[in-house]
């Protein structure tokens, strides 16, 4: 016999944790299934942006955020034409509650959230747990077939939720039709052990043909090396001494951190950028990378897969918790999260075109000075791809029963 629920989510990140959390709260009962046995994975994107941090706040969760050792990020610079560093985002100038970026390893930010979720009657988290398909009647979906350590099972409830990442196996399951943008690139992902102090300060560093991305951590850098698309075998095939070469050349203060870097510590990301022609059939939806893949750049899938989230639950707790729930509820939250989505994936699109130009001269790229003393003479422009960054196109607030 199928067991029953009212919602099914399916994937335990960042999406599928906030809207539990935030639906159980709301008095919806929900059961989150996640395949892996923990949240440690090899990438994970540990960005935790003002919008994110201001929705902890509002769910009374942020003095238990602050117990993780996580560092700040307020600027990014980009070397000018003369030499010296020019900020261009600075989100200590925002008029915010939390005017930075919280680098903190996103797996203590889901046990965060499975511990508020264990104090919530209405919520129930189940870890080594695989879903292998969807049950469809009647050509709705009511519910998912799963695997866990006891065998197979099948799972029925008036919504199922898709948020299991970019490699869907639900959207896939239930034949929602995607479109693909062309990427241009990939990255490498890898830790460089250091102690040195970057400050606050997000970097871009460049050798003579790398360009990586420095992000401060306690003890280490979090580094990004951007590649062309697909040269992940080239690179590797060259050997480990030409990328720990590059990487002093473009950072000479982690030379002894370099040191032991072997191939193996380099993750590779395939960047994807896609979109759900439509999120949703009936009986599901799908949200945050299920729905719309976004690329690293910028760092802001994350908060576009919260944002997605905290809108199903102030959108979908009534009628779910009522039995009301209709097709016109379930497509308003594509309605809503459309132009959001829409627009930070022109703007990556974009910033690819601009990356692949820095890659084409990388030795030699440096910010224009006309648009470096403008930042410099107008600090205030920095707020602007702050915003953008850390808050977005439309911040969205949390169901009023769901907040402390």
């Amino acid at each position: 016999m199928a067991e029953k629920t009212r919602c099914i989510l399916v994937g335990g990140g960042p999406a599928g944790m906030v809207a539990g959390l935030l639906l159980a709260r709301s008095g919806v009962p929900v059961t989150v299934l996640e395949k892996h046995a923990d949240f440690l994975r090899d990438f994970r994107g540990d960005t935790i942006h003002p919008s994110t941090l201001q929705l902890l706040d509002e769910i009374g969760l942020m003095s238990e955020f602050e117990k993780i050792d996580y560092s700040k990020v307020t600027q990014a610079s980009i070397p000018a034409s003369d030499g010296s560093p020019a900020t261009v985002l600075d989100l200590s100038r925002m008029k915010h509650p939390f005017p930075f970026i919280a680098m903190a390893p996103q797996w203590d930010f889901l046990d965060l959230l499975a511990r508020a979720g264990e104090a919530e009657p209405n919520f129930e988290l189940r870890m080594s747990t695989s879903v292998t398909d969807v049950v469809i009647e009647g050509g709705r979906i009511v519910g998912v077939r799963y695997e866990d350590s006891s065998g197979s099972g099948e799972m029925r409830a008036l919504l199922t939720i898709a948020a299991d990442g970019r490699w869907s196996l639900v959207r896939e399951a239930a034949g929602i039709p995607m479109r693909e943008f062309s990427v241009p690139i990939d990255v490498w992902w890898f830790k460089i052990p250091s102690a040195v102090d970057r400050k606050n300060e997000l970097t871009p560093v460049f050798a003579k043909d790398r360009s990586f991305v420095l992000i401060p951590r306690k003890g280490y850098v979090q580094a990004a090396m951007l590649l062309p698309k697909g040269h992940d075998a080239q690179l590797r095939a060259e050997g480990v001494h030409p990328w720990r070469k590059s990487i002093i050349q473009a950072a000479p203060e982690l030379e002894e951190g370099v040191r032991d870097l072997a191939l193996d510590d380099a993750k590779l990301l395939d960047v994807k950028l896609n979109r759900a022609k439509r999120w949703w059939r009936r009986g599901l939806l799908c949200i945050g990378d299920s729905a719309h893949a976004m690329s690293p750049v910028g760092g802001i899938g994350v908060n576009l897969a919260v944002q997605d989230a905290v809108a199903t639950a102030r959108i979908l707790a009534r009628p779910l918790r009522d039995r009301t729930i209709s097709d016109h509820d379930v497509a308003a939250v594509q309605r809503r999260r459309t132009i959001p989505t829409v627009a930070t994936q022109m703007v990556q699109r974009v910033m690819h075109r601009g990356l692949i130009r820095v890659m084409e001269a990388i030795a030699d790229f440096r910010l224009p000075m006309p648009v470096a003393s403008a930042f410099r003479l107008v600090p205030k422009l920095t707020t602007v791809p702050a915003r953008l960054l850390g808050v977005g196109v439309l911040r969205e607030r949390p169901p009023v029963e769901a907040c402390e």
